[in-house]
């Protein structure tokens, strides 16, 4: 048996995209935003491990730990949910992604999906 494909862009932006949006329903439900950003995180990170090895195409072709899987989810999960429901986000949090956006614009497309 071989070993699972790495995840590519496209699953990437979808896993994104989902996280976001679990981050804001959870949010909706009167979650607090850190927690609703761990879960949100750990169940893609799960998600990768599981599906693809830990290994994402964009990253390169060695698989990554389930604590780097979880700090690269995170961040996705906090960038899309500033993207998909920006009035659910703390306004420190929004204004550090925003902050963060612009000066990686130079030098990267931003990482979240867009709708």
């Amino acid at each position: 048996a071989g070993a699972a494909a790495p995840a590519s862009p496209a699953e990437m932006n979808l896993y994104t995209r989902i996280a976001a949006v679990n981050v804001c329903i959870a949010r909706s439900a009167g979650i607090d935003y850190d927690k609703a950003v761990a879960v949100a995180g750990e169940t893609i990170a799960q998600l990768i491990q599981g599906q693809h090895g830990g290994r994402i195409a964009q990253v390169g072709p060695n698989p990554l730990s389930v604590d780097e899987l979880r700090k690269g989810s995170i961040n996705s999960a906090v960038l899309g949910s500033v993207e998909v429901c920006p009035n659910e986000v703390p306004a420190e949090v929004k204004s550090k992604v925003e902050a963060a956006i612009k000066g990686a614009a130079s030098k990267a497309p931003a990482p979240a999906a867009k709708p």
